[in-house]
């Protein structure tokens, strides 16, 4: 991309979210390789989770999926940096692989100018993940989440009021929506997370009361476990499972801004096949 507009990027097109990457064979999610496949299935913006060692570096894992992407019993976050830097990803067969553990600064260099980047975990360590997004000169290419709790709208407004920021709201979303407008929040998006098609939060209605407040919508077709519905089951299960048009097809047509998805490429040929892709 030449230019970083959000709110002029998701008037043009679906925005396409890559989530951690895209992991498989040996090529771990959360690594820098994961994201550059990404980019190349036409991802335009990947998520990536934040963490911070004890002594203070930022870098890239998911907190609490030691076990899972490393096969070791440690909590990363307890632990120094040195130490981190010598651990390597396992593969999805749980074999080790050559991958290390990224830093934030080495994902913002390698990404700079290339697409848009989520920033997930960031009410862990707000102030320092926003000095250094600051520091990088990437403030129109990253996006930064929380839930809807008021100790982080007031971190926000304190630390990073300048960051391009979106809130992850199951519920009372219009109250949120009322509350962030009076803050001084550079407030872009919601995360709407909803059980049921009849939810408020996935309404035609709501989606066109956000937009026409400039506040964009994001929906997850993601799934990290079965049993947490985050779409009313119009996930990349049923795309890929049952029927592309329950699953993606639903979440383009209702109007959501942002899909998140671990198939880009699969979600991007099929929006493009059904003319969904880009806004008519």
């Amino acid at each position: 991309m030449n230019s970083f507009q959000l709110w002029q990027t998701a008037q043009e097109k679906i925005i396409l979210v890559a989530h951690r990457g895209v992991a498989g064979g040996n090529i771990p999610c959360n690594t820098l390789p994961s994201y550059e496949i990404a980019l190349m299935q036409g991802a335009d913006m990947i998520e990536i989770d934040v963490s911070m060692s004890a002594d203070g570096k930022l870098f890239i894992f998911h907190p609490g999926m030691e076990k899972a992407h490393l096969n070791r019993d440690c909590n990363l976050s307890q632990m120094e940096w040195k130490d981190i830097q010598a651990l390597r990803f396992v593969n999805q067969d749980n074999a080790e692989t050559q991958f290390p553990i990224n830093t934030l600064d080495e994902v913002l260099d390698r990404f700079k100018g290339r697409c848009y980047i989520n920033c997930d975990k960031f009410w862990l360590h707000p102030r320092e993940i926003s000095d250094c997004i600051r520091a990088h000169g990437m403030m129109e290419q990253i996006l930064v989440k929380t839930s809807p709790k008021k100790e982080y709208f007031d971190i926000i407004e304190t630390y990073a009021p300048d960051v391009q920021y979106m809130v992850i709201v199951s519920k009372d979303a219009e109250d949120v929506h009322e509350e962030l407008k009076k803050r001084n929040i550079n407030y872009m998006g919601q995360e709407l997370l909803f059980d049921s098609e009849s939810s408020p939060l996935c309404t035609p209605e709501y989606l066109e009361k956000l937009k026409k407040d400039h506040i964009l919508s994001w929906a997850n077709s993601i799934v990290y476990n079965y049993k947490a519905v985050l779409t009313a089951g119009h996930s990349d299960d049923c795309a890929l499972c049952e029927s592309m048009e329950k699953g993606w097809g639903w979440l383009a047509r209702r109007g959501f801004d942002f899909i998140q998805t671990d198939w880009p490429l699969m979600l991007k040929n099929y929006l493009e096949k059904e003319n969904l892709l880009y806004r008519k």
